[in-house]
């Protein structure tokens, strides 16, 4: 008896013809300011800032099981750093895009010291209140508006671009960057030896504490970098809206509950679930965002829904059905069968 040799591989047919078809939609949508106009470019980078957001919080909870509801203290954060960059430091918009990020990593790592001392929903409403201290400092910091809030000056806004169309152009392409760049590190990293251990974290804490595994300093890693990586978000967002308010800024409905509505429906602990869940946020508030609170009951009643008939998400309930990774994660061993050999 012979046996077929076996092999261990990650890719499938299915996932290398999603992966090329992504290509080609990546490259359809970097053309976007030759063929679409100016609300539309708006619309999908609002959309790559939200799959960016999604992704990250969707790494901080889905993975690390840090269920923060305090993300908007690094989007606001992230926003209000970039203007007093740009306008208190004179810095130019585009280095302070660049520098967001390490500030927000410094902040965080306190931040994350103070709130690991907290477990479960102790944790959760510590992010909550980390955030309010966040939204209090920003409206009493007068020299960026204080309560009321700042306007970019039009001599920054120049700065980035010479021309309306070309700066618009700019801000689109920072947004479809920032989603490609943080979903694919969030993949990479998945794929990494840290990326395994963190998923034996999310499994089973204890049997990966015996395997020799630092949790804690798997989380704070995971803590700094998702908090680096959304204040840079919430830089490019706020680098599009051109003004800042603290209500604006640490807003929990617009940075955070929407944020956990898109990955709940599209599938919490999937790469994929983010970007599912985005694009039905989307769907919705554009189809339904005109009829006030209605708006809102159909979103409460699609996750209700969502979580009755897929728990796991929709992408959960795809890969469940028909095994489907557009980014694989799992492992496949093939060659299995037996041979009858002379």
């Amino acid at each position: 008896m012979t046996h077929s040799p076996l092999h261990v591989s990650r890719m499938t047919r299915l996932s290398v013809i999603s992966m090329v078809v992504l290509l080609l939609v990546l490259v359809v949508l970097a053309a976007a300011p030759a063929w679409a106009g100016r609300a539309d470019m708006r619309l999908y980078g609002e959309i790559f800032l939200y799959i960016a957001l999604a992704s990250l919080w969707n790494l901080l909870a889905g993975y690390a099981g840090l269920v923060s509801v305090g993300q908007q203290a690094y989007v606001g954060a992230g926003g209000y750093i970039f203007f007093a960059l740009t306008i208190l430091s004179g810095i130019n918009p585009l280095a302070a895009l660049a520098l967001s990020p390490l500030i927000g990593a410094i902040i965080a790592a306190p931040v994350a010291l103070l709130i690991f001392r907290l477990r479960g929903a102790y944790f959760a409403i510590g992010t909550w209140v980390v955030a309010e201290v966040f939204r209090l400092q920003a409206a009493q910091t007068t020299a960026l508006g204080g309560g009321s809030g700042i306007s970019l000056p039009v001599i920054i806004v120049k700065s980035l671009a010479d021309g309306r169309a070309a700066r618009e152009a700019l801000t689109y392409w920072l947004a479809l960057g920032i989603a490609v760049f943080v979903t694919g590190a969030v993949f990479f990293f998945l794929r990494s030896r840290r990326g395994v251990a963190l998923m034996a974290i999310r499994d089973n804490e204890l049997a990966a504490r015996s395997l020799g595994i630092d949790i804690w300093r798997t989380k704070f890693l995971v803590y700094i970098v998702t908090g680096g990586l959304t204040t840079l978000v919430g830089a490019l967002i706020f680098l599009q809206k051109l003004r800042i308010s603290p209500d604006a800024a640490f807003s929990a409905n617009d940075w955070t509950a929407f944020v956990i509505f898109i990955v709940v429906i599209g599938g919490i602990g999937t790469v994929e679930g983010p970007i599912i869940g985005t694009l039905v946020y989307f769907a919705l508030r554009e189809t339904l965002a005109d009829l006030g609170t209605i708006y809102l009951v159909a979103l409460g009643a699609v996750a209700i829904i969502t979580m009755l008939k897929a728990p796991n998400g929709l992408w959960g309930l795809i890969r469940g059905r028909h095994g489907a990774e557009l980014f694989p994660l799992s492992r496949r061993v093939r060659g299995l069968d037996q041979k009858q050999g002379a």
